[in-house]
């Protein structure tokens, strides 16, 4: 259906939650390392409940092997707070790629000014800086499942 992309992520609980989220709507978790924590680690497994195994996950080891063998086109969304185009103005379509950065820096500033017309954000009120990561990509992925339900009744 759908690829969560995590680069760097930081904090265990929040790839955890996300990996349950995964399960749950049908889509795949990439991870794209360095990563802060060891994937393993009781944290990660504690939020991703019994789920994890259920996981279709691909760990990467840098953000280049990943760019190397994935076709990024047209089919990809970029989470950001530096852009000014909401989440639900962009077009998700089946096997789209949604990015999302480190909860500490985000995604790296060369890779959203090489796709600026697809970076997308979560609108927010001016006393916020940013959501948790886990609810943001929550509320990204099922935008774009909402947008597809029809073809995808048989997985829901």
């Amino acid at each position: 259906m759908f690829n969560l992309v995590l680069v760097n992520p930081q904090i265990p609980n929040n790839t955890g939650a996300i990996g349950r989220l995964c399960v749950n709507a049908g889509a795949s978790l990439h991870i794209i390392k360095p990563i802060a924590f060891d994937i393993d680690e009781k944290a990660v497994r504690r939020a991703g409940l019994d789920y994890w195994d259920k996981l279709d996950l691909h760990v990467w080891e840098s953000i280049e092997e990943f760019f190397e063998k994935n076709t990024i086109t047209d089919n990809a969304h970029f989470a950001t707070t530096k852009t000014d185009k909401p989440y639900f103005e962009a077009e998700f379509k089946e096997g789209d790629f949604i990015f999302f950065g480190s909860e500490t820096a985000g995604i790296p500033e060369n890779i959203l000014n090489a796709h600026k017309e697809q970076n997308i954000t979560i609108p927010m009120t001016k006393e916020g800086r940013s959501l948790n990561l886990a609810i943001s990509t929550g509320i990204v992925l099922y935008d774009a499942i909402r947008q597809n339900h029809s073809r995808f009744k048989e997985i829901l």
